[in-house]
């Protein structure tokens, strides 16, 4: 008997076309103005059990999550809730300038906690949870910048 969890990652690197602009409104650097990246997604899964195929998530039964990071990311304006010039944003979004999610923060954290707690819910409604937990989300800008949210 195995008493150790198994951990399995699932990525959607930046080649993946998760691309997205915001702007972090308070910076007092060039990051209050909108700019974009293709952001990266690793998620990191973890089971006391495996399947009957011996992994801890089927990664062919994610397309509902990718769907998900797609419609709340992919060609996405993301706009914090606190963003003096919200309306304006809108109005950009109701012309069809812009397609327009307005979210709690615009920001690497911000993001990975966003989607650690759809994922969370997502691996509930597919039917992987309790056998499979949420171990951390880590949303990456580039390369070089990225934050981690962990259960």
């Amino acid at each position: 008997p195995h008493h150790k969890a198994l951990m399995s990652t699932k990525t959607y690197g930046h080649e993946v076309g998760l691309s997205c602009a915001f702007r972090q409104w308070r910076a007092g650097s060039h990051c209050q103005f909108i700019h974009g990246y293709s952001i990266g997604v690793k998620f990191t899964f973890a089971a006391m059990q495996v399947d009957d195929c011996g992994w801890v998530v089927d990664f062919g039964g994610m397309k509902s999550l990718k769907g998900i990071l797609e419609d709340t990311f992919d060609h996405r304006l993301l706009v914090a809730e606190d963003d003096p010039h919200l309306e304006s944003f809108r109005a950009m979004h109701d012309v069809g300038m812009a397609q327009v999610v307005v979210v709690p923060a615009t920001c690497c954290e911000a993001f990975s906690r966003m989607v650690y707690d759809v994922a969370e819910q997502w691996l509930k409604d597919a039917g992987f949870a309790p056998r499979v937990w949420l171990v951390s989300v880590e949303i990456s800008e580039h390369g070089g910048n990225s934050a981690i949210c962990q259960g």
